[in-house]
């Protein structure tokens, strides 16, 4: 082994524990769940805006659905979070955002321009958050935590 091996394992080996750390996971959790957490909070904090949130898009009663989405992400947020049933919450979430995606970001109904390229990116982005929640079941479920 050379020397410069022996240090590039040495590396790796440390970036492994710190990534593998109770604190990195739980901390890279709360980021991926961050939108789920804050959105919620928001709404219940401007309960008039979540309504308005919920009419705009069509999702009648808005009371019930503002009331559901909060719960909901929230719940599922706390499941991924905390390891509890974790691959459930996040393939629930997964579920959650592919819809709210479909519903809110249809970007090809929108005329060329920034606001169609903005709509797009953020598409996009939404559909990469459920791949990776899709990943956190996967690799929870690899685990044995569906028996």
């Amino acid at each position: 082994m050379t020397h410069q091996s022996s240090i590039s394992n040495s590396a790796s080996s440390g970036l492994a524990r710190v990534v593998r750390s109770p604190i990195t996971t739980t901390a890279s959790l709360l980021a991926l769940c961050a939108a789920y957490i804050q959105g919620p909070l928001t709404k219940l904090f401007d309960f008039n805006g979540a309504l308005a949130e919920m009419n705009h898009f069509g999702l009648h009663p808005a009371v019930l659905f503002a009331v559901a989405v909060i719960v909901f992400e929230l719940t599922a947020s706390a499941m991924v979070v905390s390891g509890y049933l974790r691959w459930a919450g996040a393939l629930a979430l997964a579920g959650f955002t592919l819809l709210a995606t479909l519903i809110a970001l249809r970007f090809w109904e929108i005329a060329p321009g920034m606001d169609r390229m903005m709509a797009t990116n953020t598409f996009f982005e939404h559909i990469g958050l459920a791949g990776a929640f899709i990943f956190v079941a996967a690799v929870d479920l690899a685990k044995g935590a569906g028996k």
